[in-house]
C-alpha cells in the first residue's frame, strides 16, 4: 500500500474510532466529520508526499491550531486501541516515528 494512502486510512480510522468511543455515535457528528475532511485536505497538500515522515517528525506544521489540538486529542485517545483494530496501521505509524523528515522541497519562482 503507498504511503499516502495508508496515512489517509489511519486518519479516518483513527477518528472514527475517537467519536464512536468519545461521542457515542455511528456515525461521525459534524464536528469529527469536519475534523476528518480537514486532515485529508492537508495530507493531500502535503509537500512530502510518499516521502512524508510523521507528523511529530515534521518540519513543516500545517494544520491550524485548533485543528492540530483535536488531533492531537484523537491520537491520544485512539492511538491505543489502533493496535487492536488496525494492528497494521498502528505498526506502520511506530515505523513511520522513526523514518528522518527529508528536507524540505524547493520552491519555484513565479516569473511576473
Amino acid at each position: 500500500m503507498e504511503r499516502m494512502q495508508r496515512e489517509r486510512e489511519t486518519i479516518v480510522a483513527m477518528i472514527e474510532m475517537y467519536c464512536k468511543h468519545e461521542h457515542k455515535q455511528m456515525e461521525l457528528c459534524e464536528s469529527c466529520a469536519e475534523l476528518k475532511d480537514y486532515a485529508l485536505f492537508r495530507l493531500s497538500k502535503c509537500p512530502f508526499q510518499e516521502k512524508k515522515p510523521a507528523c511529530q517528525n515534521c518540519k513543516i506544521h500545517c494544520y491550524k491550531p485548533d485543528m492540530k489540538a483535536q488531533v492531537k486529542d484523537v491520537m491520544r485517545k485512539s492511538g491505543p486501541r489502533m493496535i487492536w483494530s488496525h494492528p497494521y496501521f498502528a505498526i506502520m505509524h511506530i515505523v513511520d516515528t522513526f523514518r528522518k523528515a527529508p528536507d524540505l522541497p524547493k520552491r519555484t519562482k513565479k516569473n511576473s
